[in-house]
């Protein structure tokens, strides 16, 4: 049975809401435009708020769910630990669109809401800060999940949570590794800015 809910799960974090969102506005694969990505920052920068909010929301809820469920339900913090990172696994490597999809990041969210409240918080801050000082979100996300496992440590949410952590943030800079490259050579684009 977990091991059906963990297949599941990635399944569920699988769902390509950004592309879907996209696609269904009659607007084609928005992995041909801005970062070539899924996910929600794309979506603002393409089309604006009003479409990007929903999507991220719907990101997040793919990471909270699994997370919430495997301990409401199974009674099982391992299992929230393993089928939210698979539902992270389904969102960057989602198999309904041949495996192109999100960062991760909105569904890292969701799943560290349940996982890990407090250094959640933490991190958060963290993005906020960098964002609104350099305008990056990537680099803000990247910084925000780095973080995350050694405030786990720090703050007693078990080593467990750490080590799931550091394994999400290792896959979080892994997709992010277009934008390092941008912005190692000043071509990132800065929050507000358009994609093309």
């Amino acid at each position: 049975m977990k091991i059906l809910f963990g297949v599941l799960s990635y399944l569920f974090g699988a769902i390509p809401t950004g592309f879907l969102a996209y696609r269904l506005g009659g607007l084609g694969d928005i992995r041909e435009h801005g970062s070539r990505t899924t996910g929600a920052t794309n979506v603002m920068r393409l089309r604006g708020w009003k479409l990007a909010l929903p999507v991220a929301l719907l990101d997040i809820l793919k990471g909270f769910l699994p997370a919430f469920l495997a301990i409401r339900v199974f009674h099982d913090p391992r299992l929230a630990l393993g089928a939210s990172f698979l539902a992270i696994v389904g969102h960057c490597f989602p198999v309904y669109i041949r495996f192109r999809g999100g960062k991760g990041v909105a569904t890292t969210v969701g799943a560290a809401a349940v996982i890990g409240p407090l250094p959640l918080l933490i991190s958060a801050g963290l993005f906020v800060v960098v964002v609104g000082l350099t305008r990056y979100v990537s680099l803000g996300s990247m910084l925000a999940v780095a973080v995350f496992p050694f405030l786990a440590l720090v703050l007693g949410a078990g080593a467990g949570t750490a080590v799931w952590g550091a394994a999400v943030a290792a896959l979080v800079v892994f997709q992010h590794r277009g934008n390092i490259d941008r912005l190692l050579s000043g071509r990132e684009r800065k929050l507000g800015e358009k994609a093309e």
